[in-house]
């Protein structure tokens, strides 16, 4: 996501740093590399212009030209005008004072409604809230049959509504929600190839009869600017209150998530970032202008490891690290709960100053495969090998390869590679013990 974009700006400031002074001249030159940067991952002409008049005016008006500084100070400066082009900070999902919250989606046939509705009841449902679906798509083959196979698979009741009489049996779903003691009610709106009248008239129908509390645009981050164009169409006749963008995770440029809040005033709520069903995010855009400029992004990892690890077992793990008393069966578990949090390579762009070094790791299918394999040999020790990997002789090194379908030496690499690990953290065990190593807050301290 935006790694094009993210490349290119890092290029540009890496080569502002490299001068003593920024110079107006310099100034100027990484203006307009930003600028052509912006317009080649799609972002809207007008919003590039203002967003390259607002860091101009800004560094000349902080007097960066005379600062020691100056570099930093400029990449402070476009970090502050994104994140106010992408809306300044997230926008929550709206909440009725007196349930049942009505959540509508609409949007154009294939920006993905359907699976964000589960997605959505999902992240709810996680909140502690209890979400009804409602499949009022009635036009588009299997929509409804897709909606209800992903009720079934969360354990979340599904409400099917008669295409005679769309608007009439959503309200009459949504009033019989309280009963069903459902506090939010999701419902899956139709969609269509392109924007009509027709489709309109029907979604109005709809949003008239269940008086919804957000009424979301789910928009296709990969259509660039036809996304915002159909954000301003259907702003035009609807109260779009917010904007899903779906398929961002595929969307390497990135034009439609950047610019889409400023062209159209609607803000971002949410955004759509693989298959899966817990592949929806919050919208920060403080968070992704710093993704964007290599900053990374630690809340966002912190918040993924507290819903994927378990806080008790990461703290016995951690201790045990500290202590060298970590085993192969407690770097099976930790792989486990590493692998719920999503790819690995993802996962390091969060932290700042590991975007190069995710760049290097393998992605997709091959670092899958590379998972399993690892995976295999553990499988393949004993109990009292994974617990003590030094009796992990010749013999049992080909047992294990031979039972994992790997190789002698790929066991010999992870028994080495694992007893490395374990004598750094012995090491950094020692220092924190001893007072020369900071101290991480929720860390536990060895003995």
């Amino acid at each position: 996501m935006f790694e094009q974009l993210s490349d290119k700006l890092n290029v540009t400031f890496e080569r502002l740093r490299g001068r003593p002074r920024v110079s107006e001249a310099d100034l100027e030159e990484a203006l307009r590399d930003v600028r052509v940067a912006l317009l080649e991952a799609d972002v809207n002409l007008k919003v590039v212009r203002q967003l390259i008049a607002t860091v101009r005016e800004r560094a000349l008006g902080e007097k960066v030209l005379e600062s020691i500084t100056g570099a930093q100070q400029v990449v402070k400066i476009v970090h502050d005008a994104l994140v106010e082009m992408l809306g300044g900070e997230a926008a929550p999902i709206e909440r009725a004072a007196t349930p049942p919250t009505v959540v509508l989606l609409v949007g154009l046939q294939g920006s993905g409604k359907t699976t964000t509705a589960g997605k959505l009841a999902n992240t709810l449902r996680k909140q502690g809230r209890h979400p009804l679906l409602v499949a009022a798509d009635v036009h588009r083959p299997a929509a409804i049959d897709q909606l209800r196979a992903l009720g079934k698979q969360l354990g979340i009741p599904v409400t099917e509504v008669n295409a005679s009489r769309v608007a009439s049996d959503v309200a009459a779903a949504i009033a019989a929600a309280p009963a069903q003691a459902r506090d939010t009610v999701i419902v899956d709106t139709a969609g269509r190839l392109h924007i009509d009248d027709e489709m309109m008239k029907e979604v109005e129908a709809v949003v008239a009869a269940a008086k919804p509390h957000e009424v979301l645009l789910v928009v296709d981050a990969m259509t660039g600017q036809d996304a915002v164009e159909a954000a301003s169409a259907f702003k035009a006749r609807l109260p779009i209150s917010g904007l899903v963008l779906t398929k961002v995770d595929s969307d390497a440029r990135g034009g439609a998530s950047l610019s889409i809040r400023a062209a159209t005033g609607i803000p971002v709520k949410l955004l759509g970032v693989g298959e899966k069903l817990d592949a929806l995010e919050v919208f920060h855009p403080d968070r992704l202008a710093q993704r964007i400029l290599g900053m990374g992004d630690v809340l966002t990892l912190v918040e993924k490891a507290q819903e994927a690890v378990d806080r008790k077992t990461a703290e016995e793990q951690t201790k045990k690290l500290l202590e060298a008393r970590f085993t192969f069966e407690d770097f099976y578990a930790t792989l486990q709960q590493v692998k719920r949090m999503g790819p690995i390579g993802d996962l390091m762009k969060m932290i700042p100053g590991m975007g190069a070094v995710a760049k290097q790791l393998p992605t997709g299918p091959e670092a899958e495969a590379q998972m399993k394999r690892i995976e295999a040999m553990i499988s393949s020790m004993t109990r009292a090998e994974r617990v003590d990997p030094t009796i992990i002789n010749g013999s049992r090194r080909r047992r294990i390869a031979a039972g994992s379908g790997t190789t002698v030496t790929e066991v010999n690499q992870l028994i080495k590679q694992f007893a490395e690990m374990q004598k750094l953290m012995k090491q950094m065990g020692g220092l924190a013990k001893s007072g020369r190593l900071p101290r991480i807050p929720g860390m536990p301290m060895p003995r």
